[in-house]
């Protein structure tokens, strides 16, 4: 069975922003779609630490200490990026201007509840950031993860057991083996990566789903 890389998979969501969107591409992974965008269509990245505008990851050479996303890594600045406060750039989140976000996750119900800020182990160190701004702020939610953990245990689930980032509130699950649409009537696939089948799918969440398969890469 084989599926997509990381990369790829950044790709394959670059591709699913429309035109004119204002997105947050949240910490780790999502960061990685800034570099796949299409340079022919206007679409503004915003990071919740104050820029408006921002651009891909800059060559080793050119990197600015003084300019980074909110995950601490450098990036670029588009002719025309704007700097703002930080309770600025929350507003804009919380007020619903973005159109998308892309976050990770840890687990993501059947229903769209989204856990990706704390497994609630004894000791585990919490990481917050903007993402519960971002979750219910956001016109669209797309998470990108991979299906599995370390362990072989699925991260979609038909409940999460971790402490709720939001309720209902993802659109679409992006992972190394399918992309899945979040529906009323639950989880549906909407594309297959390589040789992985939809019963497949079913033997390794523990979950029923439907077939809204577009194709397969």
């Amino acid at each position: 069975m084989t599926g997509i890389t990381r990369d790829e998979l950044a790709a394959r969501i670059a591709a699913d922003i429309p035109e004119g969107s204002y997105v947050n591409l949240g910490i780790g992974a999502p960061t990685l779609v800034a570099n796949y965008l299409p340079r022919d269509q206007e679409i503004i990245l915003h990071t919740e630490n104050g820029l408006l505008g921002m651009g891909e990851a800059p060559e080793p050479h050119l990197i600015d200490p003084d300019l980074i996303n909110a995950g601490k890594q450098p990036v670029t600045a588009l002719p025309g990026a704007a700097y703002f406060h930080h309770a600025d750039s929350f507003a804009m989140m919380r007020g619903g201007h973005l159109d998308v976000c892309v976050l990770g996750a840890f687990q993501v119900s059947q229903s769209g509840d989204l856990a990706n800020w704390s497994t609630g182990a004894p000791g585990a160190i919490p990481a917050v950031g903007g993402a519960m701004d971002l979750a219910i702020g956001a016109k669209s939610v797309y998470v990108m993860t991979d299906l599995l953990t370390k362990q072989g245990e699925s991260k979609l689930v038909a409940s999460c057991t971790y402490p709720l980032t939001g309720v209902g509130c993802v659109t679409r699950v992006y992972t190394d083996h399918a992309v899945f649409d979040v529906t009323a009537d639950g989880l549906a696939v909407r594309e297959l990566f390589g040789d992985v089948t939809i019963s497949r799918l079913e033997e390794l969440t523990r979950l029923t789903m439907m077939d809204a398969t577009e194709g397969r890469r």
